[in-house]
């Protein structure tokens, strides 16, 4: 197997290429680079520039290379953006989607792993999010990933493709400090950023109904993210035609966020500045934590890092970049 690793030069997508060199997979990158970076792609990892709405790079990539599977991660991924901008992220994610598809079709490769999102559940009100949990997404970004995987869904019934939608919650951390996410749109880049401010970190909202009435989230470091991955593209090497999983990818365990401020005081030893409780966020849910059962009993997979590793590891690249 060959497989082209779409948005492999990005954060979670170099951590994806990393994991599956490591596993002893042939990868080849191909990235737009328009968040991408060349510097993350491993040397002797082929890196082919051009983006997914353009049919005839992407073709060309997959017959010079000799790919056999996709991993599709190259995407338009901040909630905020997307309502500002619905059109463009339908565009990119969706259409992008579809451009890929055809020429897979057209080109005889049946296999793909795709990066979805927790974000297709919307504000689910359950103790724990199953594959089976209502799709009610909020945000235009999350529509795009559920007709992502519905178009997959359709595609791997009318023509035979192996596919699986990885669902995966908050990601968090990195496994070098020089792999570290480089936007300021998560938790944890977030209270960083205020710290390097000498300000208080913020917390929207603490009268949810939740032990500590903040929000509870199923952060994942992103290793985890990466591990899945391979073992999906390892999983579909010998799927059956037509086979298409839908499976969460998370720690099955919930976290506050007063707990992951605090916790990230303490690794950054500035438990001097308390946390300032501000308004809360619309849309916001009280609880969102998966269930990863079923991830583990198809792909023999289960999370491996802790709170402290992904905010330790993010906290090394940060400063990094940082100084």
């Amino acid at each position: 197997m060959s497989w082209l690793v779409t948005g492999g030069a990005g954060y979670i997508g170099a951590h994806v290429v990393r994991a599956m060199v490591e596993g002893g997979q042939s990868v080849v990158v191909y990235d737009d680079l328009s968040t991408g970076s060349a510097d993350r792609v491993p040397s002797g990892v082929p890196l082919v520039v051009g983006s997914v709405l353009d049919a005839q790079p992407l073709e060309r990539a997959i017959r010079d290379h000799g790919v056999t599977g996709v991993v599709h991660i190259a995407a338009k991924k901040q909630v905020g953006e997307s309502v500002e901008r619905p059109l463009h992220y339908y565009r990119e994610n969706v259409t992008g989607l579809q451009t890929l598809l055809e020429v897979m079709a057209a080109t005889g490769v049946d296999r793909l792993v795709f990066s979805s999102s927790a974000a297709v559940y919307g504000m689910p009100d359950v103790d724990l999010v199953t594959e089976e949990t209502p799709c009610l997404p909020m945000s235009p970004y999350g529509e795009t990933k559920l007709v992502g995987e519905w178009l997959i869904n359709a595609a791997a019934r009318a023509h035979g493709l192996r596919a699986a939608s990885l669902r995966y919650f908050n990601v968090a951390g990195a496994a070098a400090p020089e792999l570290a996410d480089t936007g300021v749109f998560n938790l944890v880049p977030m209270v960083f950023e205020r710290l390097e401010a000498g300000e208080a970190p913020r917390i929207f909202g603490d009268d949810y109904a939740t032990p500590d009435g903040t929000c509870v989230r199923d952060y994942i470091h992103v290793q985890d993210i990466a591990s899945a991955h391979l073992a999906a593209a390892v999983r579909l090497t010998d799927a059956e035609p037509g086979t298409a999983l839908t499976l969460n990818v998370g720690r099955g365990e919930g976290s506050s966020v007063r707990e992951m401020v605090d916790r990230i005081l303490k690794v950054t030893g500035r438990e001097d500045l308390a946390p300032a409780v501000t308004d809360r966020r619309p849309g916001d849910p009280a609880r969102v934590v998966a269930s990863a059962d079923r991830i583990r009993e198809e792909l023999g997979w289960s999370a491996r890092y802790d709170l402290d590793a992904m905010i330790d590891s993010a906290w090394q690249g940060w400063r990094l970049r940082h100084g």
